[in-house]
């Protein structure tokens, strides 16, 4: 079975400050082996593939290919999304030398 591991970013819904020092879970899914079909009746999305269920999240990158590799599982690491961090402080609100990022 061949599976994915990756680490979620943030949500954009979270705090900018906290968990910068905390990594993110590292989380390994199933890729998909057959295309959703909308169904005839209807009209939901289905599919034969009962794997894409399948989510496992580990604290490690190491812990999820050693259960990848103890498993038999073929496991491609998608890269970490880069991020970005831009420091402000709550003056920078109201500089006037600031670009805007609209236009009237």
């Amino acid at each position: 079975m061949k599976v994915r591991i990756f680490q979620k970013p943030k949500s954009a819904m979270q705090s900018g400050n906290t968990g910068w020092g905390k990594s993110a879970p590292w989380v390994m899914e199933s890729i998909r082996q057959h295309r959703a079909q909308p169904d005839a009746l209807m009209g939901w999305q289905s599919s034969g593939d009962t794997l894409k269920t399948f989510h496992l999240a580990f604290d490690t990158l190491d812990q999820a290919l050693d259960y990848a590799k103890s498993h038999g599982f073929d496991a491609t690491v998608l890269a970490s999304p880069a991020r970005r961090r831009c420091l402000k402080t709550y003056a920078d609100n109201f500089d006037f030398r600031r670009k805007q990022a609209w236009t009237h």
